[in-house]
């Protein structure tokens, strides 16, 4: 009887003991992207230029500090830069907005990607200090030859000598199923989402690049550049069950109206 007392008691002492958890958004960037035909595989007629935020989320999990991707390159604040596609600008560094919380980068201790585009890479290799969590399908796509569209491989080559932990599929970042990796394959491989349960918002689901706009969720529309279309659609669709299930909130990380509706530094979502 005592036994099971205590088994109890520590049972209830672990559940209290899951540590607090708070998400920042850092503003990673802003792009124009000239032709929204890109978003859309049916051959729509492009409505014209398409504005598309990309930030990044900095989770606190008691102690400990995620970072999930890392926006475009730090290089751009001041600098924007132009193609025929589309233009990309910067307004703050990451290491400014870090340092508005209180945080350096050596301090950051785990990295993680929705996908190694160049616009979640950017500011990659600030953070050789931290675990990198890698989809292992993922990095072994990026780091081919010659590199896929929209790769910058030496965006993110701090990850060789870094400490790193390469998944294969879903994963628990924190082990108590506060903060969780999951594997949405299709705009690129090993594209993921994350999954992050704040004790008042209640669950958030980033997107990633598996969406772009609000209305790419609600026609569920693949992009022209995506690397797989029925896996995407997959995706879209586990995506959709679970917002539906678990009632959360989903942010897209390149809608500018979400991106807007989003708290900044230094405050935070918990």
């Amino acid at each position: 009887m005592i036994v099971g007392v205590i088994c109890l008691l520590s049972i209830a002492a672990g559940r209290r003991q899951t540590p607090h958890v708070r998400m920042y958004v850092l503003d990673g960037g802003h792009a124009v992207l000239k032709d929204s035909s890109l978003l859309n595989d049916t051959e729509e007629p492009s409505s014209g230029p398409v504005e598309l935020a990309d930030p990044c989320f900095l989770i606190r999990h008691g102690r400990q500090w995620l970072l999930w991707d890392t926006g475009l390159p730090d290089s751009l604040v001041g600098h924007p830069e132009s193609s025929p596609m589309i233009r990309l600008e910067k307004a703050r560094s990451m290491t400014d907005q870090l340092q508005q919380i209180g945080l350096k980068p050596r301090q950051v201790d785990y990295l993680a990607f929705s996908h190694l585009h160049y616009d979640h890479t950017g500011t990659a290799n600030l953070f050789k200090s931290a675990t990198w969590i890698l989809q292992r399908v993922e990095l072994q796509y990026a780091l081919g030859l010659p590199a896929p569209f929209s790769v910058v491989q030496s965006s993110f080559g701090a990850y060789r000598h870094a400490k790193k932990l390469e998944i294969t599929g879903d994963y628990d970042v924190f082990g108590d199923g506060t903060v969780r990796i999951l594997l949405t394959p299709g705009h690129t491989p090993g594209h993921e989402c994350l999954l992050v349960r704040l004790a008042h918002e209640g669950p958030v689901l980033l997107s990633g690049d598996l969406f772009h706009q609000r209305i790419s969720f609600e026609e569920g529309w693949v992009p022209s550049i995506n690397a797989n279309r029925s896996e995407t659609l997959a995706s879209i669709a586990r995506v959709r069950d679970l917002i539906k299930n678990v009632h959360a909130r989903l942010v897209i990380q390149h809608d500018p109206q979400d991106f807007a509706a989003l708290p900044k530094p230094p405050t935070f979502l918990e």
